[in-house]
């Protein structure tokens, strides 16, 4: 039910899309500079496209930008992870070790019962 609704959810977004897009066929001019900075500069660059390109660009660009500004965000808890995740294996290299060291010489039977943790009650 819920793929259904998914991929119902998707035809109905292509459907809008298209329909905005086939709404807006005329070509607009895209421009870099202002006119008065292209004669002061001596240089203009500018491209025809549909107006449905511009919409969509825009909200990709849109989308990019925000998805580039939370990772940026969200890198100092990245590292905060990492540095963590980093503490974990130490500490479990140092707990294994001394398990060893605890059991050195002992039967590895009896050092393994002994290493379970006892049930409560």
């Amino acid at each position: 039910m819920i793929r259904f609704l998914k991929y119902a959810f998707l035809f109905l977004l292509a459907a809008g899309l298209l329909a905005v897009a086939l709404a807006n066929r005329q070509i607009v001019t895209l421009s870099l500079l202002t006119p008065e900075l292209e004669t002061f500069s001596g240089w203009s660059w500018s491209l025809d496209v549909p107006l449905y390109f511009v919409a969509f660009g825009g909200v990709a660009v849109g989308l990019l930008i925000g998805f580039v500004w939370e990772w940026i965000r969200e890198s100092k808890h990245r590292q905060e992870v990492a540095k963590r995740q980093n503490q974990v294996r130490s500490l479990k290299r140092e707990v294994t070790k001394l398990k060893g060291e605890k059991n050195e010489g002992r039967d590895d039977v009896l050092a393994l019962l002994e290493d379970q943790p006892r049930k409560a009650g």
